[in-house]
């Protein structure tokens, strides 16, 4: 039993390892620093409810003041917030926000963790979220991270009686915290997890609390404080040259599409943490005091502890080499000590500690970035021993292959050596997409069978070669991922993830295809091969009552990476309809394939290759529309241009050059994107021509915006006066009241009835203003359970010769998901005054 779930623990270990980055490449500090750690054995465990909730500072407190084992468990991926950066949301944002996360605890120093519930959007109650979230399936997985992690010290963001006062998420990853504490240590919780792990009970739970929970800097200072520790995290760490503020200003400027760049702080600064179970240490700023942090706590480590500390005492910076023979003591020391979390964590850190005071390098790069399988691929491996230190390479063997080359070669000084093998990969391996998103899951929860994957960042890579070594006659096994490396003129040596793909995909071009009528619309597949010579059929799979032209097309595309557009007419049926339509790819063998190709690609972090059923919305709807030109300025990013375009309306993207009068009358409305007034730096400039396009008989359609980082005064953001408010309803299915049923943008020309808000997803609205000038007409009215009525979210005005309209309605939602409803009211709003006109 404990041989098996020894080495179930080196797969659940592979968190600490991130796919597709460059190979770390240690300097002196680090290995000195890396020393240091390996003497500290205490961990902690950080628990919030998204990318972005961590404080950073105490991470990095932690993690380099301390050299803890420091980890973030964020119980989602942020899949329900909002992209700053480009045009991807819910699954692909979530990819996104993984790899921001990771890169920032590459920064801060800690390790990275998920459970499978889905951020599902804002949230105003735990009792919602955790019904949504399936409250013992999640907490499971909190249980699951802890006794995997084995944390001294847990630490939550936010408050677990906090219910009602803040996001819902958030209260409700610190009562799954809270409960998970003394769960993680009863045997018969979750006993299915006992096959892989051990029960493990923290000794200490906070709260990270400040002066922000108490309501103001007065109210904290007045405030008892009896059961607060105080920790000064401003530390100056002078072998690296920077503060921990900044280290953590840094590691926080990662998250990129969310716009949290932080600019780096220095001096002392306070971190409040509540007791809220375990024991208050007696001094009251070391979280960890009365924990035996030494090797001491492990039966058999006093001396690898001994060793470790003649390896600082004989560290040397020009030569840190010069420690190898400590190390490897230390490391057979290691092998008379109790088996268990500690040693198999250490051992890890040891092992690449050895090499990194060798200079050792050794990589493996495959000639593409991807294959499918039982194709061919060619490696080649890389080993130079940069130090006097004696090593050999024995052998490499290849995972999942099973195959293996025998080497006995040895590695001189500073000696660089190459090799090659071709090699099949299996045809029944499996492909390396993000692990949650392989099948599909529920509004609130991620679908993921294999225990052994659950909360890992990343799905393991699924090609690995091992390096065989010995050093100094002491055998030692190095295991590295595959990669993809290449060489840019504009950013020279990059690397990225090596994939499994299937041989052949196909994307549909629209996420959504809205027929206003009985016309046909073209449907275009975007059909890419995964390898050489792929050849074969594509067909549409639809549902009842629409048609395609023609039934199956083919393709044939003879090099990888090829594409061919293959287009259909789809015709929808005379009643109105909602469905489904999926491309379907069959090659010569047969053999049928269904997955789209998403590649994401930014600077900041890893590509990301992520594969997903590829499927589209119809929509059939009664809709009727007037004026055909819309202008649209672009605010922080969404979808809603091409949603216009598919029911017939002519969509022209506006750049700042374009915001002048003579522009914008041509256009039948002007709509301004999501957060634009937060976004468009030159807004201010813009709403003096924005107006006055009205004044002359324009519409113009307002979206929401948030109160933060306006670049425009508050009270000049309409023609009247209006202030947006954090109001929002978060129910899709909240009731929603007509509190002017006779105006025209309830009539004409779609007669608007409650059936258009059936079918709404994630939200009805978000930042409703809760202040306006009477020339406004409050249109409609809704609110979340047990809340007074909100009826900002949809504000129309005359302003001169034309309309103004403000919005806080989640339309970027609703018309790229296809909601027939929306789609309706949408039409009316920028058909307001057309009949008149």
């Amino acid at each position: 039993m404990m041989k098996c779930k020894m080495s179930i623990l080196l797969v659940l270990m592979l968190p600490l390892l991130v796919c597709g980055q460059a190979p770390e490449r240690w300097t002196a500090t680090e290995i000195y620093q890396g020393i240091e750690k390996l003497n500290f054995l205490g961990s902690a465990l950080y628990v919030a409810a998204h990318p972005d909730d961590e404080n950073q500072r105490l991470i990095a407190y932690l993690a380099n003041e301390y050299n803890a084992e420091m980890a973030y468990l964020s119980l989602t991926r942020g899949d329900g917030g909002q992209n700053l950066i480009g045009p991807e949301i819910r699954e692909l944002l979530g990819v996104i926000r993984t790899q921001e996360l990771l890169g920032a605890r590459r920064i801060d120093g800690g390790k990275q963790m998920f459970t499978r519930a889905n951020d599902f959007g804002y949230s105003k109650h735990p009792d919602e979220t955790l019904e949504i979230w399936q409250r013992e399936e999640v907490l499971g997985d909190v249980v699951w991270a802890i006794r995997k992690w084995q944390p001294d010290v847990i630490i939550n963001r936010f408050d677990h009686e906090s219910a009602g006062r803040t996001h819902g998420h958030h209260t409700s990853s610190a009562i799954l915290s809270y409960e998970a504490f003394d769960l993680a240590g009863d045997p018969d919780a979750y006993p299915e997890q006992l096959e892989y792990l051990d029960p493990w009970q923290p000794r200490r739970l906070f709260f990270n609390t400040s002066w922000w929970f108490y309501g103001s800097q007065e109210a904290f200072a007045k405030a008892d404080k009896t059961n607060l520790m105080s920790v000064d995290i401003g530390v100056y760490y002078p072998m690296r040259g920077k503060s921990n503020n900044e280290i953590a200003a840094e590691a926080r400027s990662m998250h990129k599409c969310q716009g949290f760049g932080a600019t780096l702080q220095r001096g002392t600064q306070q971190e409040y943490l509540k007791l809220l179970k375990g024991d208050m240490p007696e001094q009251k700023e070391d979280l960890f005091q009365g924990i035996n942090t030494t090797w001491s706590r492990v039966k058999g480590g006093e001396a690898v502890g001994a060793i470790l500390d003649q390896a600082l005492e004989n560290f040397t910076f020009e030569q840190p080499y010069k420690v190898v023979s400590y190390l490897l003591d230390a490391r057979k020391a290691m092998d008379g000590v109790e088996e268990g979390y500690w040693k198999r964590v250490k051992s890890k850190e040891l092992d690449e500690l050895i090499l990194a005071c060798m200079g050792m390098y050794v990589e493996t790069t495959a000639e593409d970035y991807s294959a499918t399988p039982g194709e061919t691929i060619e490696l080649t491996m890389e080993a130079i021993n940069r130090s006097p230190v004696t090593a050999r390479l024995k052998s490499v063997t290849y995972e999942p292959v099973m195959a293996d080359t025998t080497l006995a070669l040895e590695l001189e000084n500073n000696q660089q050596y190459e090799f090659y093998k071709k090699l099949a990969l299996p045809g029944n391996m499996n492909y390396t997409n993000p692990y949650w998103l392989n099948e599909e899951g529920s509004l609130g929860m991620y679908k993921v069978e294999n225990q052994q994957l659950r909360g890992l960042p990343e799905t393991p890579r699924a090609l690995q070669v091992a390096f065989h070594l010995e050093i100094e006659g002491v055998p030692m096994t190095v295991i590295r991922d595959v990669v993809y490396k290449e060489t840019k003129p504009s950013q020279g040596e990059t690397y990225r993830p090596f994939e499994v793909t299937p041989p052949v995909f196909a994307n549909i071009a629209e996420k959504v295809y809205v027929f206003a009528g009985d016309e046909p619309q073209e449907v275009a597949v975007r059909v890419r091969a995964g390898k050489d010579e792929v050849k074969g059929q594509l067909s549409l799979s639809l549902p009842e009552g629409w048609r395609a032209e023609p039934a199956k097309a083919a393709f044939e595309i003879a090099a990888k990476s090829g594409e061919q557009v293959v287009t259909f007419m789809l015709y929808p049926p005379a009643e109105q309809s909602e469905g489904r339509i999926q491309a379907v790819a069959t090659l010569e063998n047969g053999q049928a394939y269904t997955k789209g190709l998403n590649i994401i690609a930014y600077d900041h972090i890893p590509t990301q290759t992520v594969m997903l059923e590829n499927s589209a919305k119809v929509v059939k709807v009664d809709i009727a529309t007037a004026g055909k030109q819309i202008g649209y300025l672009m605010g922080a990013g969404d979808e809603i241009p091409n949603s216009l375009e598919q029911i017939g309306y002519e969509v022209a993207l506006l750049s700042d050059e374009d915001i002048t009068l003579e522009q914008l009358q041509q256009y039948d409305a002007v709509i301004l994107g999501i957060r634009v007034y937060n976004t468009n730096e030159r807004m201010a400039f813009h709403q003096p021509v924005l107006l006055d396009y009205v004044k002359q008989g324009g519409t113009l359609i307002n979206q929401y915006n948030t109160t933060w980082n306006l670049k425009v005064d508050m009270e000049e953001i309409a023609p009247y006066h209006l202030k947006i408010s954090r109001d929002r309803v978060t129910v899709e299915e909240a009731e929603v009241r007509m509190l002017a049923p006779d105006h025209p943008v309830l009539n004409w020309p779609n007669k608007i009835t409650a059936s258009d808000f059936e079918g709404w997803v994630q939200e009805r609205g978000l930042y409703f203003p809760n202040e306006w000038g009477d020339e406004f007409t409050a249109v409609l009215s809704s609110n979340d359970p047990g809340e007074d009525p909100k009826n900002g979210g949809l504000l129309v005005a005359p302003y001169g010769e034309g309309y103004y309209v403000y919005s806080g309605y989640s339309w970027f939602r609703e018309l790229p998901a296809g909601v027939p409803g929306a789609y309706r009211l949408f039409t009316n709003l920028i058909s307001i005054g057309k009949e008149n006109r």
